[in-house]
């Protein structure tokens, strides 16, 4: 069984909605882990079907290198990112991690991302989902 995580903060609505889409799209067949930057943001991508979650730097630290692939906005590799929620160590974490990353073009810092799609929230998960992450998951 592969094992993805979920990595977001905040309010946790992105992470959310990508666990709802794999979950919609694979049930029971992958192991979904929810490693939030803060509890809010954990709380609402568990209630979004995750089988586990873990907040904070340790836990990330950890747990980024006992997964076979990572989801999340691309701002969970940037150091103080979210508004200082992204820890230099859990974007080190994230980057250094052996698992595929797949990000979506999000954020809200002082950044342009020449190239990245300006799609609304849901389509981004689309092709994260139906483009990206099905060629992981073929097996399943």
């Amino acid at each position: 069984m592969k094992r993805l995580c979920v990595v977001d903060g905040q309010g946790g609505g992105i992470g959310a909605a990508i666990i709802r889409a794999l979950k919609s799209r694979y049930g029971e067949s992958i192991e979904i882990w929810a490693l939030g930057t803060n509890a809010v943001a954990t709380s609402q991508m568990l209630k979004a079907g995750a089988n586990r979650g873990a907040t904070g730097e340790n836990p990330m630290v950890r747990a980024t290198d006992l997964v076979d692939l990572i989801l999340g906005p691309v701002a969970i590799t940037w150091a103080n990112a979210m508004m200082g929620e992204v820890t230099p160590r859990m974007a080190e974490a994230i980057s250094s991690s052996h698992a595929l990353r797949i990000l979506i073009p999000l954020h809200q810092e002082n950044m342009v991302l020449v190239g990245s799609s300006r799609e609304p929230l849901p389509h981004l998960i689309e092709t994260m989902i139906n483009e990206h992450v099905k060629e992981v998951l073929r097996d399943v």
